[in-house]
């Protein structure tokens, strides 16, 4: 690491005070404004102060890992933590004094505190809203962020989806070649799935909660058709090579998938399977809503892959929609390559049977409306050549074409 000076911007926050709390927290070189590594994290049942000296120690904690022995320069929108660390007040809450001792005892010599007003907080308080929201969980490292965030030039994507096979090819680990055998038996051609996520609609930017077909049913916005058809003509040069365009039929789906199967001059197909989970009672509210409407509910839904979201499905139920989908997808494409269009709760459930994630995984990933993501899925073969099955391979992950207006502002959604 080669910052010599630093600054950690970091919040928290608890939606019900107590109640569902995470923190968030960014380091940058303090010379040129560039991430080194941010955390945003889910911390359970918290007040807003506890989550926000989460914050702080998270965020000190960056520092002492990513540039050891930088000056280091804390900024928060907190006056209470900002006066507290400074020294200027005590610190009499016995739930605060733990956690000020941890900052403490984490801090650099030197390290400063600096309050600033909310709005240039913004980075921070976008991280735990995004834990809160459960779209990340975790350390992310500066370099790590452009894998997950993918812009491909057109080549780079033919390239991607022109040759599936090479995902079996080369030396793998010990571990797993007994796996990768299987891919590579000639059993068959793999059938590849070009999975995209619909684009923007009004409960999309204002982050509602907004299901399947019985749902609200928001359409597009103009953002959003403008985005898919920046997608749709990324993939265009791919149209010869794609079966069919496969779309859930729920409004936003369907009319981002019109424009692809115009674009790709491709059928449009229907698959119920892939549709968005049932949010039922909490459906056109935002997480804040929820929560004060339905506190134990959302704290049973965030705890348990088996429990409905507001009275509708669960994630263990909305799996099992899903993965009959994808079987009665790769049998009547099977070899082929098929176009998608769907929803985060599906893509991210197809992407964690693919690898084979526990579905709990779905946490951990984030998907940025309109973006590509390709999965192939290989026949698989025993030891004497005999077909057992699939094996799945995640080709791309949350890829958008190159100059996507999203680019900029994939923190809001």
């Amino acid at each position: 690491m080669t910052s010599r000076s630093v600054v950690v911007e970091a919040d928290g926050g608890s939606r019900g005070n107590p109640g569902p709390a995470a923190y968030g927290a960014v380091l940058k070189d303090a010379d040129t404004g560039a991430v080194i590594a941010e955390d945003g994290t889910a911390i359970g049942r918290a007040t807003n102060n506890v989550a926000e000296y989460s914050g702080l120690i998270a965020g000190l904690r960056l520092a002492v890992e990513h540039a050891p022995g930088a000056r280091v320069e804390v900024r928060m929108d907190s006056k209470l933590v900002v006066e507290q660390m400074s020294g200027r007040w005590k610190i009499k809450h016995p739930d605060m004094q733990p956690l000020a001792a941890e900052a403490k005892q984490l801090a650099p010599a030197g390290t400063t505190y600096t309050w600033v007003p909310r709005a240039q907080n913004g980075h921070a308080d976008r991280l735990a809203n995004e834990a809160l929201d459960g779209l990340r969980s975790g350390v992310t490292v500066a370099g790590a962020v452009e894998t997950d965030r993918e812009v491909l030039d057109e080549d780079s994507l033919i390239e991607e989806l022109e040759s599936p096979e090479a995902a079996a090819a080369g030396d793998a680990p010990a571990s797993i070649q007994s796996q990768a055998r299987g891919w590579s038996a000639g059993t068959g051609a793999p059938t590849t799935l070009v999975l995209v996520r619909h684009g923007v609609t009004a409960h999309t930017k204002e982050k509602r909660f907004s299901g399947g077909l019985a749902s609200a049913n928001p359409g597009l916005s103009e953002e959003g058709r403008a985005q898919v058809r920046s997608t749709a003509e990324w993939l265009a040069p791919l149209a010869e090579r794609v079966d069919a365009v496969v779309a859930s039929p729920v409004r936003r789906t369907r009319e981002s998938a019109e424009i692809l199967a115009e674009v790709l001059g491709r059928p449009l197909l229907e698959e119920p399977g892939f549709a968005e989970m049932e949010f039922g009672a909490w459906d056109g509210l935002t997480f804040g809503e929820v929560a004060e409407r339905d506190q134990a509910g959302l704290d049973a839904w965030l705890g348990s892959l088996d429990v409905p979201a507001g009275g509708g499905e669960s994630f263990r139920t909305v799996e099992e929609r899903v993965l009959a989908g994808l079987e009665r997808v790769l049998a009547e494409h099977e070899g082929r390559t098929v176009v998608v269009v769907s929803h985060v709760t599906p893509i991210k459930t197809l992407v964690a049977h693919a690898v084979d994630a526990p579905l709990d995984a779905v946490f951990r990933m984030e998907l940025t409306p309109a973006s590509v993501t390709v999965l192939s899925f290989f026949p698989a073969a025993d030891a004497e050549g005999g077909k057992t099955g699939r094996r799945g391979s995640m080709r791309l992950f949350n890829a958008l074409p190159p100059g996507s207006g999203v680019v900029a502002d994939l923190g809001r959604w």
